[in-house]
Order: C-alpha cells, then sequence, then structure tokens
C-alpha cells in the first residue's frame, strides 16, 4: 500500500526536537477531524494511513468501530485529531444508540469533517440520512466529502456517480474522488484536511497516537481477531474485557481477557473444536498487540456467555458502551 508521506514526515523521526522547543512556528495549525460515514466505508482504515500506523481496528465487517477513538498526528507545523466515529446507522437496539450518540456528537464539537461515502456503490438511504444531519452545520464547520473506494468504480460511472453524491450535499467546501487502500488521491485529501484545520495549539502531547489506553487497544485487537475469523452473525454480539494487564519480572506483558457472547453456543463456536478457534484468535491478536507494543506478550483469553448484553443498561456501562 502507498504510504501517505506529509512535507514533514522527516519530523516523526525527530520528535524529541519538536518537544524540546519552546515556542510554536508561526502560523501554527491545530484542529479536530471528524470522520464520519454509514457503516463499513473505510473510516478506520483511511485514519490508520493518515497516521502511518494502526490505532484503529478493521474488519470488512460493517460496525467494527464502537467507540469514538482519536488518532492524533503532530508535526512541527501542525496537530490534527482524527476522531473516528461509528458508523451512522438506524439503532436496533442499546449498543445501537450509544454508537450513534457518539457518532453524532463528534459532528457537534469539532473543527473540520471528513465524510467518508462508498464510491463503489450508489447513494443510499444512509448517505442521504447523514446530508440531512451535515446540513445542519453547513456554514458553521469546514465539511470534506471523500469519496472512498475509486479503486471498486467502473470508470465509465465516475462522472454520474460523483454528481450523485454532489447533490446530496451541494454546499460541502471540497471533495475529492480516491482510494483508502491504494491510496490513488490520498495525499491530495489529507493536504486539504491540513489546509481546513484553523490555527491553534497543541492540545496533546506530541509523542501521543491515541487517547485509548493501551489495555482498551488491545481489548479491541482481540474483537478484530473475532470480526476477522467468525464468519457468522456472532461477531456483532461479542465483547472483550481485559481483566488484568501487568509486566512480570521477565519482561513479557500478562493479558487476561474475557469474550463475552450473548449466547452458549456462539460460546461454543468462538472455542472451537478442542479450544482451535480461540487459539487462532488469540494468535492473532497477540501478534497485533506485540507490533503495537514492542515486546512480548502472553494473552490468557476466556470466553463468557452475558445475554442480551446490548439491551442491558448495566452490561453496556459494564463494557464501556455508555454515558
Amino acid at each position: 500500500m502507498q504510504e501517505h508521506q506529509p512535507d514533514e514526515f522527516s519530523e516523526f523521526l525527530d520528535l524529541e526536537s519538536i518537544e524540546a522547543e519552546e515556542e510554536l512556528p508561526p502560523g501554527h495549525r491545530s484542529g479536530f477531524v471528524a470522520v464520519v460515514g454509514r457503516p463499513n466505508v473505510g473510516k478506520s482504515t483511511v485514519v490508520n494511513a493518515f497516521l502511518q500506523q494502526k490505532v484503529a481496528i478493521v474488519s470488512p465487517r460493517p460496525q467494527t468501530t464502537r467507540v469514538s477513538q482519536r488518532g492524533i498526528l503532530t508535526t512541527r507545523n501542525y496537530q490534527m485529531i482524527f476522531v473516528d466515529t461509528p458508523g451512522i446507522m438506524q439503532p436496533r437496539h442499546k449498543l445501537d444508540e450509544f454508537m450513534l450518540s457518539r457518532a453524532l456528537e463528534a459532528l457537534l464539537d469539532t473543527d473540520v469533517i471528513l465524510w467518508l461515502v462508498d464510491a463503489s456503490e450508489p447513494p443510499g438511504a444512509g448517505d442521504r440520512a447523514i446530508a440531512e444531519k451535515l446540513r445542519q452545520v453547513v456554514g458553521q464547520t469546514t465539511i470534506i466529502m471523500g469519496m472512498n473506494k475509486a479503486d471498486l468504480l467502473d470508470p465509465n460511472e465516475v462522472l454520474a456517480r460523483t454528481e450523485a453524491y454532489r447533490s446530496l450535499l451541494p454546499e460541502v467546501d471540497e471533495w475529492i474522488l480516491f482510494s483508502a487502500t491504494e491510496g490513488n488521491g490520498r495525499d491530495v485529501l489529507f493536504d486539504m484536511l491540513v489546509k481546513a484545520l484553523p490555527e491553534g495549539p497543541r492540545y496533546y502531547p506530541v509523542d501521543q497516537v491515541t487517547d485509548l489506553y493501551v489495555r482498551d487497544i488491545a481489548a479491541e485487537m482481540i474483537r478484530e481477531q473475532v470480526l476477522l475469523k467468525i464468519r457468522e452473525e456472532i461477531p456483532h454480539g461479542v465483547a472483550v474485557q481485559v481483566e488484568e494487564f501487568k509486566e512480570r519480572e521477565n519482561g513479557v506483558i500478562y493479558i487476561n481477557a474475557t469474550i463475552f457472547v450473548e449466547r452458549e453456543a456462539h460460546k461454543k463456536i468462538i472455542i472451537g473444536s478442542k479450544g482451535s478457534q480461540l487459539r487462532e484468535i488469540g494468535a492473532g491478536a497477540r501478534r497485533e498487540i506485540e507490533r503495537l507494543l514492542g515486546t512480548r506478550i502472553y494473552l490468557d483469553l476466556w470466553v463468557k456467555e452475558a445475554p442480551h448484553w446490548r439491551t442491558d443498561e448495566a452490561a453496556l456501562k459494564r463494557f464501556g458502551y455508555a454515558e
């Protein structure tokens, strides 16, 4: 995958020198960029590509992102904070209601909105509903439409498809057809976002890349492996909670985590024959967490039943999906 390399790319390699500077350079820009769109349009993929590292989990399944996670990109001349939001959709239960509230909340308290759509498909009801939400902040917040998945779009349909999406909200400040995975147009989109940032201070330390705790990211990486390896509807009813996270004397980090499912039958599927499926999930999660931490980990996984937790306010609060 072609990597975006900002003009100040060398500064990513010398964050200590940036931190040591007593004053910000003239015209320093900073701000929050809310990345919104319906489920599975590539929001987390775009954020990871811009940050040049993985901070948000990704899977082919819709509703992979459940909480608004911030990814922080700092250079000498700007600090851009991406807010990766859950996909905006019609809620079916309390978990969906929480995810929707988080996504809509991001629209009201941000400097720039990056509205992502799936250019490989015609606009749908979900896109039209988001356009109505965005119409409320037209003129108050800069809105940039990113038509993602251009690599999957027939060249003969480009004009008609881009016009169809632009007609949803003609007031958008800028728009671009691009591919988050192939990299085509991604640099141009990034430059649009930088130029849209207002002048301002740094809100986070220069070496901070996300607002989530490491143990929370570890839980998400475990859930990501469930999404990738279980092919039924089960993953949407999965929650992961890290019970213990500590470094042992030998330097290995011990992580004890529980995968919660809504039915006993789902528990058996995730464990698999003689624990085979759970071992695969654990192996994949361990690789991702070790890549994140740069050290060895010991991952101890358990599977428990939590019936109807997506409609249970107490369970939602326990798993971090409640106010």
